[in-house]
């Protein structure tokens, strides 16, 4: 069972997880060893309320997948139980964060003091310019 919150929980049929051979450098022991570890988990098909489904669907995160299947890829560590920890650790993260709800952007408007700022260095620059042209024939 992964606990996302106190009334929220995974069961462990649901997320798929599967031993590869790590990428990058390592030596012998990453050429022998699965200790990576790639976690699958299909958010329509799990046991989550539909709040969360909704919310994770519409995550624009490179982990979901288009056909709402969330991808995770554990390779930090030499230990495959390790890796595991952090790929469910992931899992529930992105599970917590797609929840949190969003505050909405109030709209501000810029101060008097920014404004005239803004403005007097468009003059000073307009004036600059102005300088670069031919000089006026007689």
């Amino acid at each position: 069972m992964l606990f996302i919150s106190t009334h929220v929980a995974i069961p462990d049929e649901e997320i798929e997880m599967t031993a590869v051979r790590a990428q990058g450098a390592g030596g012998q022991h990453v050429n022998k060893v699965s200790s990576a570890i790639h976690l699958r988990f299909d958010v329509s098909a799990s046991s989550l309320p539909p709040f969360y489904k909704e919310r994770l669907l519409a995550l624009r995160d490179h982990r979901v997948t288009g056909e709402g299947v969330i991808i995770i890829k554990a390779q930090d560590s030499r230990s495959q139980e390790r890796n595991r920890t952090l790929a469910l650790e992931r899992l529930r993260e992105l599970i917590q964060t797609g929840a949190a709800p969003r505050i909405p952007r109030r709209p501000t408007k810029p101060t008097k003091g920014s404004a005239q700022r803004r403005l007097q260095s468009k003059t000073k620059r307009a004036r600059l310019k102005a300088l670069r042209g031919k000089p006026p024939e007689e």
